[in-house]
Parts: C-alpha cells; structure tokens; sequence
C-alpha cells in the first residue's frame, strides 16, 4: 500500500517525544508537512532537528504551544490556518489511590486529555468540511476500556475522547471528513519506563521488568509486551490517508489484543 500526503498538512500534539513523535515520524515519509508541538520552543526545536535526521529532506514545522489552554490553540491556528490531518496525541497519565485523587487533578486529566483535543476539533473541522476532506484522531487508550483501578481518571478521560470521537464523526457525517479515536495499549515511551518502574522492582532489567508489569498490571494483553510508538503510528498513518476513506467513527484497536476489552 502506497499512502501519498503530498500537499497535506498535519498537526500533531504533543509530538516532541513518545507516541508523538513516532507519528510524525510515519506521516513525514508519505510526503505530509509536519507539524511538531510542545509547550516550550527549545523542546520543539530539539524535536524537530532530531525528527529531520531521522527523516531526511521531509518538512517539519515546529509550533510551539499549550494548547490546553484557549490562548495556546489560538497561538496554533494562527501558525497554522490551514491543517488537513489532525492528531490529538497531547495526554497525560499516572498511578493513584483512587480515594486520594483530589477535584482539581480530575480536572486537570480532563483538560489536558479531553477538552484539548474537543478545543482543536472545533476550530479545524469548520475548514475541513468546508474544503471536503479532513482526518481527524483521538489517540484513546485501552484504558477506555479496561479501567485500571490504580488510573481510574486517566480511563477516565480516554473513555470520554471515544464519545468524542464518535460524536465528532457523526457531526462531519458525509462532509469528506473522516474521525476516529485509536485504542493505543501500554505503549514503550520514556515515560512509561518511569510509570512501569514505579510499580515493578527497580532493579529488575528493562525487559524483565515491563514483562513483570504485564503480568501483574495488565495480564488481559494477549501481545504480553509494551507496544514500541511505531506501532501505533502505522495504524494513524493510515487512517490519515485516502485509503481510509469509508473508516469514521471508529475505535480502532492497536492495544495488543485485550481480552476483556467491550469493543469487538
């Protein structure tokens, strides 16, 4: 399958690291103009110059925003008037005794990993219909689905993007304009070695220890490892090219086959 961006233009949250970063890394190849965000420049410069070695001669631009915050969308959409593809990536997550998770950290996992991303759809999606094609994803979380009682508000908030989702998509129905929420399983990021170790024995090898973790933490996996970014990069490839033009409204599942999943 050949996917061709050529002339697209994608924006990508919280792409300077992780799952990100991979995905701007896999629409860059297919000839898409990139758009790399992060809340701080230098973290967007470094990511964009470490992104354009491994990519060479594909086009990143950088976008330095928070765009949980009304200022910081609008910051984005005067960079970027105009974006064929777009990515809400930008989340957070951690572990937490579900009775000691205060009202303002519920808040803020709802900020941060919802309301973001329903901010960036209402300003793009006007334009993409408009125009008559679009892509739009919600990078959601087997979590959604398979509440872990030691994440509740993180599930949470990836419960309520697959509303979002599908809302969105019957809002753009028959417009060109496709959406979709991809159910990422534990994912190999940086970020996540520090979640795993925190819950696993430290002195345990790397490989041993996320083994140790599925086990324990997430035995419904039937991959039993850690999903690498790229993994789930391939799946939102696809899903931003012309090949996936009768896939909206959809979960679609890159999650390592959860067994007790609700979803088919």
């Amino acid at each position: 399958m050949r996917i061709d961006l050529t002339g697209r233009t994608a924006l990508v949250t919280g792409s300077s690291q992780g799952i990100g970063a991979a995905i701007a890394a896999g629409l860059a190849p297919a000839g898409a103009r990139v758009a790399v965000n992060g809340r701080t420049e230098r973290r967007v410069e470094e990511s964009v110059a470490r992104l354009a070695r491994q990519v060479p001669g594909a086009d990143f631009v950088p976008v330095a925003a928070d765009v949980t915050t009304e200022e910081g969308a609008a910051q984005v959409v005067d960079a970027l008037p105009q974006v064929d593809v777009l990515v809400n990536n930008l989340g957070i997550f951690g572990s937490a005794d579900p009775l000691e998770i205060a009202d303002d950290e519920w808040r803020r996992y709802f900020e941060v990993n919802v309301l973001a991303a329903v901010r960036l759809t209402r300003l793009y999606l006007p334009g993409m219909t408009e125009r008559g094609w679009g892509r739009i994803q919600y990078i959601a979380s087997d979590s959604a689905v398979a509440i872990p009682a030691e994440m509740i508000h993180y599930g949470m908030s990836k419960t309520a993007l697959l509303a979002v989702g599908r809302g969105f998509a019957k809002h753009a129905a028959g417009t060109g304009v496709t959406v979709n929420s991809v159910i990422a399983g534990p994912t190999h990021t940086g970020g996540v070695e520090d979640f795993v170790y925190g819950l696993v024995d430290r002195d345990l090898p790397w490989d041993e220890a996320q083994r140790a973790f599925m086990r324990e933490y997430r035995p419904q996996s039937l991959l039993q490892r850690l999903i690498e970014p790229e993994e789930i990069a391939n799946m939102v490839v696809y899903l931003s090219s012309d090949q996936a033009s009768a896939t909206t409204g959809g979960a679609l599942r890159v999650d390592g086959g959860y067994v007790d999943s609700v979803l088919p």
